[in-house]
């Protein structure tokens, strides 16, 4: 029987919540000196643990390749007869708005610029640092982010169609635990799951709440203070409790098909007002150039000159991603059953890159342009002074720029409200113990619990509290998926020795028939003869 409003693990919900009202109660009593916490903590595991962070990722990264293009690539989530549930534009919406969303539109001017202007390497504002900019930005939303993704969306959506487990993170490591993957060593990782999951939401709902306040600010002139971006945490996690009760196949869905629409739309009007044939050159000149030099940008780890750039930027979006890993991950499997894992691959790998290098190209790529040809005052310094308003502030140099701004912040609360309901479902899946669809109250509670969260980092130390959040939890969530690389790979072996049993069983019955037609044909002949 289906509880009303609260249907939870136990051994996942309350050690999960128990920590995380630590972790509220610890921050808030300490107050200000939580800053210089979240700070040296950040430090510590960047440079510590930096080097692992960038051998797993572009681990992740090859195996996904390797397993979306190799012998596997045929096997279907689900069985062969598995039928799509959302149609393929659909899917990719869903895929964008919950992997990239707040993120891309925080960073999407603001990161290539900040590369342009303050180079790891070289001098800045030169026609070599704009490469290597779009060259850096690339890297950190581009494949490899997309390859942490796509491995725990496919461990999960096997494991769960495939071999009808639980959705959630433990029921990938079956092979590896058996039974006590329902014991206490499962529970842990889903702890950990949950742990994550909530943290990475709040680094990007924090950031997305400091861009929404910041536009407020820029266009209409509103306070532009912590209190400001706290009150509109609450407004906007109400319209995400909302959201999150209609469920993914109404409310999730719905946004996510306008997130990208009103995204597109921006897009093409910068493609058309702004420097058309430049967006178009660049676009193929940044993507071969990134290509061309993956190895060396995404095996760099500052051995002969620490400048303290990688800790900042490369580990903290490596953490980013892992730590929302769980929630994405989660969030794409639930979407992708009928999909061969061919397909799921070449979906979630290639087609959200490209789409987010366009759009890297289009915004980033234009302000540095603008930047080096003299048409923008003082606009690099401008950008890099207050991150959360790169975007509005790049909008100014267009006509009709408030109407773009205003559909930028629009653009911004809606991703935001998809973030929160989509990473509400999820969690609520893990706590509930695999369940998909966990009771309208614990959504509504993890929907709440999110917000909180991403307002009580601000408060304890804006952006570098968000981004020691993200790296924290990423840390030993890290493990979690090198172990579960090995756990999917066995799966996937006995997967493909089964169907090609299967097939061996079923051309063997075929056979069978064959020859009894044979010879019943052969008998009635010779009882025709007679």
């Amino acid at each position: 029987m289906k509880k009303k409003y609260f249907d939870i693990h136990k051994p996942v919900f309350w050690p999960a919540t128990i920590l995380i009202v630590l972790f509220i109660s610890i921050t808030l009593i300490v107050g200000e000196p939580m800053a210089q916490v979240f700070s040296n903590t950040q430090n510590a595991i960047s440079h510590n643990f930096g080097w692992l962070f960038i051998i797993a990722v572009n681990l992740f990264f090859i195996f996904s390749l390797v397993i979306g293009f190799g012998k596997y690539g045929g096997i279907r989530l689900g069985g062969e007869k598995a039928e799509k549930e959302f149609s393929t534009t659909a899917w990719f919406a869903m895929l964008f708005s919950a992997g990239m969303g707040i993120g891309i539109l925080f960073w999407g001017v603001a990161e290539p610029v900040f590369h342009y202007m303050n180079p790891p390497v070289g001098e800045g504002r030169t026609i070599e640092s704009a490469q290597n900019a779009m060259d850096l930005s690339f890297l950190h939303w581009g494949f490899h982010a997309w390859g942490i993704y796509a491995l725990v969306g496919l461990s999960l959506a096997f494991f769960a169609f495939n071999r009808n487990q639980p959705l959630t993170i433990k029921s990938v490591f079956l092979p590896l635990l058996g039974k006590r993957v329902n014991g206490p060593i499962g529970n842990v990782i889903d702890v950990f799951a949950v742990l994550a999951t909530l943290f990475g939401l709040a680094t990007s709902l924090g950031l997305g709440v400091k861009q929404v306040s910041g536009g407020l600010h820029h266009v209409f002139g509103t306070p532009n203070t912590v209190g400001m971006q706290v009150f509109l945490i609450i407004i906007i996690t109400m319209a995400a409790t909302v959201s999150v009760i209609t469920g993914i196949k109404r409310g999730v869905r719905f946004l996510s098909e306008w997130n990208v629409r009103i995204a597109g739309l921006l897009l093409l009007v910068v493609l058309i007002i702004g420097p058309t044939l430049f967006i178009l050159k660049s676009f193929v000149q940044n993507t071969g150039g990134y290509i061309n030099s993956i190895l060396q940008v995404a095996s760099w780890t500052e051995a002969f000159k620490d400048v303290g750039w990688q800790g900042s930027w490369t580990v903290f979006y490596w953490a980013w991603w892992i730590s929302w890993s769980p929630f994405v991950g989660m969030f794409i499997a639930r979407v992708s059953k009928g999909r061969t894992i061919r397909e799921f691959i070449f979906g979630v790998l290639l087609v959200p890159s490209l789409i987010t290098f366009l759009w890297l190209t289009a915004f980033g790529g234009s302000a540095i342009w603008m930047d080096l040809k003299g048409t923008a005052d003082n606009l690099g310094e401008r950008i890099i002074a207050d991150e959360s308003t790169a975007l509005f502030v790049f909008f100014e140099q267009f006509p009709f720029g408030s109407v773009a701004s205003i559909l930028g912040v629009m653009l911004v609360i809606s991703f935001f409200i998809t973030s929160s309901d989509s990473g509400s479902l999820v969690i609520d899946s893990i706590t509930a113990g695999g369940k998909l669809d966990a009771p309208v109250g614990q959504r509504v509670f993890w929907a709440n619990t999110e917000g909180a969260v991403a307002a009580v980092l601000l408060l304890g130390g804006g952006l570098t509290a968000l981004q020691t959040a993200a790296v924290t939890t990423g840390l030993p969530f890290l493990i979690i998926l090198v172990i579960m690389i090995y756990s999917l790979l066995k799966g996937l072996k006995s997967e493909l020795a089964r169907e090609k049993y299967l097939s061996q069983t079923e051309d063997q019955k075929s056979y069978e028939k064959k020859i009894a037609g044979m010879i019943a044909k052969r008998v009635s002949k010779k009882e025709d003869k007679k």
